[in-house]
């Protein structure tokens, strides 16, 4: 019998108890993973143990696959109208939005960042994205195809199966509502791994889902490692799908399993670098505020991070002095301090990469203009950071950080920062700020990414398809549940080979 958490929030923005299972969540049920092993799960802010989990093995995947076969052929699937997969899901979204305080409040704890955040873009994003699937349930359609006289030709989109999802740490909740969300509406049960750094908040969701009523084997939690479980679900025969949010390293995994096993249909949203290019005519304020909520927002922990940021020689310096300004304004501390803007890295792993990032930037000549340094005595804090004087050739110019650190880069020309802003392996995003719409759409539309932003930054929508070009992905979120099915239907022709 698996464990339960129970925790007791006694801070300034949030005040409660939380108590759920930490097993694996399989056929509707809490079980200890098969070989009774477990995972510390780490509070960012302190370093210190907040739980332990069930860890999930490859035969825990078999288990979970079972029950999500055995749910899709007997009660989910084209065996539920979509109408009552809509009702179940405005349930969850109901559930989700009774215990909002809760769900933000264990996403702030074991992902550091703040509750403010965990609330109000997390949360709020998450609950929208279930309710707006929801309303597509039943509204799943074909289409007739005219032929000839003699023949009616019709296509269904029909679910998948069992799809396997694996989720990352950064946006635990709202990465977990972006893959249930769609597969849920069009009839397809799922495997879900969430991070082993940010477990919690998918087994809370867990538990409200059966208190909405889904039936069991639907939706199906497997905690573990990517190593294990997650290659169990990329390398499994009967999944028909794999989701993935994560590493381009990870994802070249995932898709040489599943090209060497039963051709799974992936869907990837993997790395970025993405630049934020800033005219001479842009609002200079409005363009200080994106481009720092493009870079610090949620720790620098975002794909489409504006990390690279471009700003025209003729503004350059009073743009740098109040960026600088900026970020000296960013209070980084407390998760659940109502001023802090910024909580810590999500793990000391992830600390430790990105200080090393730092210490490259300065190894390779690099000017830290403001920041670079460990903030607090305890947990994984980093200051917001600035460097200037980069060489395109430096580390932190080309790879992905994942942290807080922006690169501050001169420009004269528009088309050499046209150049420079697609020299890049990645294409997740790209922003552009500038008051001539003329000059900011045609950039836009020149700048290889999967989502263009005009004067603004990191604004997500769940009707609108995110992923990327190049190396930042296959496939888009947010969608691609089915697999289309023509039907012919032969009225009275006749065809003999002899």
């Amino acid at each position: 019998m698996p464990s339960t958490f129970s925790y007791q929030f006694d801070t300034p923005s949030h005040k409660g108890i939380t108590e759920f299972s930490t097993g694996l969540f399989i056929n509707g049920e809490f079980v200890d993973g098969s070989e009774n092993s477990t995972i510390d799960v780490i509070n960012p802010a302190t370093g210190k143990l907040i739980t332990k989990i069930s860890q999930g093995t490859p035969k825990d995947v078999d288990r979970a696959v079972a029950a999500a076969q055995h749910a899709f052929e007997t009660s989910w699937g084209l065996k539920c109208p979509g109408a009552e997969r809509a009702k179940l899901m405005n349930k969850l979204a109901d559930l989700m939005e009774e215990h909002e305080d809760e769900l933000a409040a264990v996403e702030a704890l074991d992902n550091g960042k703040t509750f403010y955040w965990a609330k109000n873009a997390d949360l709020k994003g998450a609950i929208d994205c279930i309710r707006y699937y929801a309303g597509w349930a039943d509204k799943i359609q074909g289409k007739t195809i005219e032929t000839n006289d003699g023949k009616l030709v019709y296509t269904r989109h029909e679910p998948l199966g069992v799809v396997g999802q694996i989720i990352p740490w950064n946006f635990p909740l709202l990465m977990l509502s972006w893959k249930i969300g769609p597969a849920l509406a069009t009839g397809n049960a799922i495997v879900l791994k969430p991070s082993e750094f940010t477990p919690l908040s998918a087994l809370l969701t867990a538990k409200l889902a059966k208190e909405a009523g889904f039936p069991p084997g639907v939706f199906n939690v497997v905690n573990g490692y990517g190593a294990t479980v997650g290659a169990a679900i990329a390398e499994h025969m009967d999944i028909e799908k794999v989701a993935f949010t994560g590493s381009t390293l990870v994802g070249r995994k995932i898709m040489e399993a599943a090209a060497k096993t039963n051709l799974k249909k992936v869907t990837l949203e993997l790395g970025g670098k993405s630049p934020n290019i800033i005219f001479d005519d842009a609002d200079l304020e409005a363009a200080v505020n994106w481009a720092a909520f493009g870079i610090f927002w949620n720790q620098g922990q975002t794909c489409c991070a504006g990390s690279r940021i471009f700003v025209h020689a003729k503004i350059y310096d009073e743009f740098l002095h109040l960026f600088t300004e900026k970020a000296k304004q960013v209070k980084v501390g407390d998760p659940f301090h109502p001023d802090s803007k910024q909580g810590p890295q999500v793990s000391n792993a992830q600390f430790d990469r990105i200080m090393s990032y730092i210490d490259s930037g300065k190894d390779e000549g690099a000017t830290v203009h403001h920041g670079g340094v460990r903030v607090g005595d305890e947990g994984y804090f980093i200051s917001p950071t600035i460097f200037t004087d980069t060489r395109p050739d430096m580390k932190i110019v080309k790879e992905e950080i994942f942290g807080p650190v922006g690169v501050v880069i001169k420009f004269d020309d528009d088309e050499d920062v046209i150049r420079q802003a697609n020299d890049t392996v990645y294409g997740l995003a790209c922003s552009v700020f500038s008051q001539n719409i003329n000059r900011a759409l045609e950039t836009a539309h020149k700048l290889k990414a999967g989502t263009a932003w005009v004067n603004c930054a990191n604004m997500l929508h769940a009707s609108v398809p995110f992923g990327g070009f190049k190396q930042s992905g296959i496939g888009r979120e947010l969608g691609d549940y089915t697999a289309v099915k023509a039907v012919h239907v032969n009225f009275g022709h006749q065809w003999s080979v002899a």
